[in-house]
């Protein structure tokens, strides 16, 4: 990676504004979320990845017409139904010569991303430059970012551009652990081919965390069970990821997760045997979650604070709707 770049929305205060979102002020103020960023209302997502793409490219030099690839990594839907946003940030930067890809995994996008990108190099061997964006712009019409999920979402985007061969912050490897048997957990029951929108309907709404109790018929033994899943899986594709990459995971210097809770994010430090204040649950609390692009946002943040040296190793792990467990590796 040559270069980094992010823009977000307004910061607010989590305290300010969680009554606009729920009744249940106290259990969301528990998480610990001190603020959430909130793009305003004529702000899409493909301006947000635009906005970021440009500081990444500005910062590294590059001119959008040399660039060979482009990778959008999005969390909730763009602007349009049946429409390419990354396509149209392909048009928008002027990239025209970049193949552009969609990549539409909710949060773990910003770890695969890393992946498709070193597979695009290995089998384009005329591929030089690329470019690298993760983006989550909360449609609040069907997603509620402060009652869906115990995670708090903002909005922002963050970019980098990658170099074949260049010596800083290079990618080692990545692994994803997948089991579909969790993948109607997230969806928005109305809209798709299974039940089309028609005149005179309510505005739908996406399934939410809670709806998974259904799945475990209500019992919270078998629900607990299930976090002790994730979080294991978590441990386990980190395992992998750097075992593939040759590096013991006692070596790395830092593990990038998800922007989630305090209790999450605590019990998952524990479950990988790493200290918290060497995850990202500082900057977790100070800006909330922005899906796939939490990982791009939050490691340059730790270069800039000094949290990391030429050298270290850094793991950025997480999990994603579908379900999906992954991890990339990166040596700074």
């Amino acid at each position: 990676m040559m270069s980094f770049g992010s823009v977000t929305g307004e910061r607010v205060p989590v305290a300010d504004i969680v009554s606009e979102y729920t009744p249940e002020v106290e259990r969301v103020l528990a998480y610990g979320y001190r603020a959430v960023h909130r793009a305003a209302d004529d702000v899409g997502l493909t301006d947000l990845s635009e906005d970021a793409a440009r500081r990444a490219l500005e910062e590294s030099g590059t001119d959008p017409a040399d660039l060979d690839l482009l990778v959008l990594a999005i969390t909730d839907i763009p602007e349009y139904l049946y429409w390419d946003p990354a396509a149209e940030l392909q048009a928008r930067l002027g990239a025209h010569r970049a193949e552009a890809v969609l990549i539409s995994q909710g949060c773990l996008g910003g770890i695969t991303g890393f992946d498709t990108l070193a597979g695009r190099f290995a089998t384009h061997p005329d591929y030089r430059r690329s470019l690298f964006v993760g983006a989550n712009r909360t449609c609040e019409t069907y997603w509620n970012r402060m009652a869906t999920h115990s995670l708090l979402f903002s909005d922002g985007a963050a970019a980098t551009v990658a170099g074949r061969g260049h010596d800083r912050f290079r990618w080692l490897a990545s692994e994803v652990i997948t089991d579909g048997r969790y993948a109607d957990f997230f969806l928005m029951e109305q809209g798709g081919e299974a039940l089309p929108f028609a005149p005179g309907d309510e505005s739908p709404k996406a399934r939410d965390a809670w709806d998974m109790m259904e799945f475990f018929d209500y019992d919270s033994d078998r629900f607990e069970a299930f976090i002790d899943l994730m979080n294991d899986r978590v441990r386990e594709v980190v395992a992998r990821a750097c075992k593939r990459a040759g590096v013991d995971p006692g070596d790395l210097a830092r593990v990038v997760l998800l922007n989630d809770n305090r209790q999450s994010l605590t019990a998952l430090a524990e479950r990988l045997d790493v200290p918290v204040d060497r995850t990202n649950l500082d900057f977790s609390l100070e800006h909330g979650h922005f899906g796939a692009a939490d990982h791009l946002l939050t490691l340059p943040h730790h270069i800039a604070s000094g949290d990391l040296r030429d050298g270290d190793l850094v793991a950025l792990a997480g999990m994603g709707r579908g379900m999906h467990w992954g991890c990339t590796v990166v040596r700074c």
